[in-house]
């Protein structure tokens, strides 16, 4: 569990209700009426019902979900571009419901970016000024926040497109700009509202592998929406599913995986690779062999499988402080996936 300390954002019993009666809507959810029953008595729709959650400091916390089930609207409610009907968003322990109209803007200023799908990026301004934007708004010294432009382009590979047009770059190539943009205000939690859906498969995952990679290296505190459940496993620390404007589960990938709590979460992970998914710890049993080969508990049984095709000698599997906690060998991993995908 998590301390006060280690938590960015806490989300507490969040509600949105879209049209205009409001109040009676909210009133009928919160006794139990059904998204559908609500909308057939009032007209209203229940566009995030119920949510809390918590993130920790330097997760990657993604909401998983296909159109319509909220997610979108849910994020745009972290940050109030969409005003919730109830609840309390809390970063670092201050409510963003309850601020002004200027702390709000500060903090959004200062403490939180948002990536969309779409770049929004301004044509007619060059790349440095299109990353530079927000430190403009901030009224920065040209100088300062053209050096800290520049600083964010060289870690996503676009120093040499600096002076260039958003429109002479590729689709893939504008998102990095997008994302630098929302880095250059060196920002606590990152907003991503499923921002690399629009890209080609290939460009996609080159822009994961870059988020992957500045997360290692900065680890900030990130909320990431995906209708795509492979996304999802391959960037979230945890994930939650969402469905009709609440939380069906949230979880690691290898959680839901092994044990999900409902029918549409099962479905979810049906046709996914489990052995991308599983970690060594869940596969490991017995005792230390001592057997020279070795792997970490963390590491996916896609990454054993080269070593138990090589030799059926079991391999230890360590925790983060070096002692074992078990083995694994080729028959058990076989067995395990055979299981999962009966």
């Amino acid at each position: 569990m998590s301390t006060t300390a280690d938590v960015a954002l806490e989300v507490r019993n969040v509600w949105k209700v879209f049209g205009a009666k409001h109040d009676a809507a909210l009133a009928l959810s919160q006794q139990g009426a059904s998204r559908s029953d609500v909308l057939a008595q009032t007209g209203c729709t229940i566009g995030v019902r119920d949510i809390s959650f918590t993130v920790a400091r330097g997760e990657t916390f993604v909401v998983m979900g296909l159109s319509g089930s909220g997610k979108s609207t849910l994020v745009r409610c972290l940050s109030r571009l969409v005003e919730p009907s109830a609840g309390e968003v809390l970063v670092d322990g201050d409510d963003l419901l309850k601020m002004s109209p200027n702390n709000l803007r500060d903090m959004r200023r200062t403490k939180m970016s948002m990536v969309f799908q779409h770049f929004g990026l301004f044509p007619h301004k060059r790349v440095i000024d299109n990353v530079a934007y927000g430190l403009e708004v901030q009224r920065k010294p040209k100088a300062e926040r053209r050096e800290r432009a520049m600083e964010v382009l060289r870690k996503v590979g676009l120093a040499d497109w600096a002076m260039h047009f958003p429109q002479q770059l590729s689709g893939g190539m504008q998102q990095r700009v997008g994302l630098a943009r929302a880095l250059a205000l060196d920002p606590d939690i990152l907003f991503f509202d499923e921002p690399f859906s629009a890209l080609d498969p290939l460009i996609r995952r080159d822009m994961q592998d870059e988020l992957l990679r500045l997360q290692k290296e900065e680890q900030r505190t990130i909320i990431f929406i995906t209708h795509d459940f492979a996304e999802a496993i391959r960037l979230g620390d945890r994930i939650a599913i969402m469905k009709d404007g609440e939380f069906d589960q949230i979880g690691t990938a290898e959680e839901l995986v092994l044990n999900p709590a409902t029918d549409y979460v099962r479905e979810f992970v049906t046709d996914i690779p489990r052995e991308r998914v599983l970690t060594a710890a869940a596969v490991a049993h017995g005792m230390s062999t001592g057997s020279g080969r070795t792997v970490s508990s963390r590491a996916k049984v896609s990454e054993l499988l080269p070593m138990l095709l090589h030799s059926d000698v079991p391999i230890d599997v360590l925790d983060d402080d070096g002692r074992a906690i078990g083995y694994v060998d080729r028959r058990q991993v076989a067995e395990m996936l055979g299981e999962l995908r009966q």
